[in-house]
C-alpha cells in the first residue's frame, strides 16, 4: 500500500497569496505545495522519511506563514475572545498560550487554533485552515462589544526538533531557555520585532517565531535562522505528517473535517467526538457560542469517535488521497481513515479513523478498504510516542 508522496504540480499564479517567507523557502528545493488560508504552504523539500529524521535527531526550520493571526484588541477583546472558545481564558495569563476550539451554535468545531495572550486586551488566535476572521468579525457585528478585529502584518515560522533550543541560544541568548511550553514573550532581534512561543506541530522540543511587519522583514528573519542553525545541522522541512500522528495532533480539514467528509453530512465534528473535550469548559459562568449545545452532547453521549488505529500492509510513504474506507461485516460503509502514515520509530502504520462509538474500543479490529484491496486494522491508543507530551516540555 506504498503511496508516492509526490504529485502534479499546483499552479502559481496570482489568485492564491504567498507566504512572507516565499521566496526563501522554496529556495531550498520545494517538492510540494499544498493550499491552506489560501495561500501556498510547502509540503516536503525531501523524501518524508528523511524528514522525520531531520526532525527526531536534529533542528528543522518550516515555513508557516500560512498560519494567519487573527488579532483581538479593544475594551471588550476579553469578552468577545472568552465567547470564540468553549476554553475558559479566565485560567489564561497574559503570556500564555492556550490549545482552543472554535465551536458553532450546535458545538461543531470550525477552527483549532493556538491562542497568544499578548496583554490583557489583545489576542492572537493562529488558525488552522478555515475564515476565523470572518467569523470573529460575524459574531462582533451583532454582539455589541467594543472590539478591533484584523488580520496583522505577522508571519510566523517553526523550529522544531531536540537542537532548536540551541539554535534559539544563538539567536536570543539563554534568556530564551526561561520560556516555559505553552508560554510566549516578546522579543528584539537585531531590529526586528518578534514574539516566540514554545508551541508546534510536533510533540517535540520546539518554537515558533512570530514576526510582526513580515511583509517587509520575512527575508532577514528566514536567513537569521538559517545562520544559527546552521552548525547545528538546521534543515529546511514542510510539516512533518509522521510526528505529528505519532504526537496524538489531529489535523483540520482531515482529521477534523466538513466537506471533505461523506459520512459528515456537511455537519461539524465536536469535541467529544474527536477526544479534545479536555478544551471545553462548561462549568464556566461566561457564555460561549455552543455552550447549550455542548452540554446536551455531554450528558447525551456520541455515536462515533475519532481513534488511533495501526494499518497492517507495506509501509505507506506520503498522504493518501483519498479518506478510505471502513466496512462492517455486511459491507456497508460505517467509517473511514483521514489519515495514516509509516512510523519509523515504530515500525508500523498509524493513523486515525472515525468509527461508531461500537467500534472505538481498544482493540478493536476494523476493515479498512482500499483501492488495492481490505486490510485489517487495530484500534490503539493515542498519542503514539509519548503520551504524557513530557518531550516539548524538556
Amino acid at each position: 500500500m506504498r503511496v508516492p508522496y509526490d504529485s502534479p504540480r499546483i499552479h502559481l499564479y496570482t489568485r492564491i497569496r504567498k507566504s512572507p517567507y516565499f521566496y526563501a523557502s522554496r529556495r531550498h528545493g520545494v517538492q510540494s505545495y499544498s493550499v491552506c488560508n489560501r495561500m501556498y504552504h510547502p509540503r516536503h523539500y525531501d523524501d518524508p522519511i528523511a524528514e522525520y529524521w531531520k526532525l527526531v535527531n536534529d533542528v528543522t526550520l518550516w515555513d508557516v506563514g500560512v498560519e494567519r493571526q487573527v488579532e483581538i484588541t479593544g475594551p471588550d477583546a476579553f469578552a468577545l475572545t472568552n465567547m470564540l472558545t468553549p476554553r475558559d481564558l479566565h485560567k489564561c495569563a497574559v503570556g500564555q498560550c492556550k490549545f482552543v476550539l472554535n465551536t458553532d451554535g450546535d458545538g461543531g468545531i470550525i477552527n483549532n487554533p493556538v491562542l497568544l495572550r499578548l496583554g490583557e486586551n489583545h489576542f492572537w488566535l493562529s488558525v488552522a485552515d478555515g475564515d476565523v476572521l470572518l467569523w470573529a468579525k460575524a459574531v462582533a457585528a451583532v454582539s455589541g462589544l467594543n472590539v478591533d478585529i484584523k488580520e496583522p502584518d505577522v508571519a510566523p515560522v517553526q523550529v522544531q526538533g531536540p537542537k532548536s533550543k540551541d539554535t534559539m541560544v544563538d539567536l536570543f541568548g539563554d534568556g530564551i531557555l526561561d520560556l516555559r511550553y505553552y508560554w510566549m514573550s516578546e522579543f528584539e532581534l537585531d531590529g526586528l520585532d518578534v514574539v516566540v512561543s514554545r508551541t508546534g506541530y510536533t510533540g517535540e522540543v520546539g518554537y515558533e517565531i512570530y514576526l510582526r511587519n513580515a511583509s517587509r522583514d520575512a527575508l532577514t528573519l528566514w536567513d537569521k535562522v538559517l545562520e544559527a542553525g546552521r552548525p547545528h545541522g538546521i534543515a529546511v522541512i514542510g510539516p512533518c505528517q509522521i510526528r505529528r500522528v505519532e504526537a496524538g495532533i489531529l489535523s483540520y480539514g482531515s482529521d477534523i473535517a466538513v466537506d471533505n467528509n461523506k459520512l459528515n453530512n456537511y455537519g461539524f465534528l465536536n469535541p467529544y467526538e474527536v477526544g479534545l473535550d479536555y478544551t471545553v469548559n462548561l462549568d464556566q459562568e461566561a457564555d460561549f457560542i455552543g455552550k447549550e449545545a455542548l452540554k446536551r452532547i455531554a450528558a447525551e453521549g456520541v455515536s462515533r469517535k475519532v481513534v488511533g488505529i495501526e494499518l497492517e500492509g507495506d509501509p505507506i510513504i506520503g498522504y493518501i488521497e483519498d479518506y478510505l474506507a471502513v466496512m462492517d461485516d455486511a459491507d456497508d460503509l460505517i467509517g473511514q481513515v483521514s489519515s495514516v502514515f509509516y512510523s519509523p520509530r515504530l515500525e508500523r502504520n498509524i493513523g486515525y479513523a472515525l468509527v461508531p462509538s461500537a467500534y472505538a474500543e481498544l482493540g478493536s479490529k476494523l476493515k479498512v478498504r482500499s483501492a488495492k484491496g481490505d486490510y485489517t486494522a487495530l484500534v490503539v491508543e493515542k498519542p503514539f510516542i509519548d503520551p504524557r507530551k513530557e518531550t516539548p516540555k524538556i
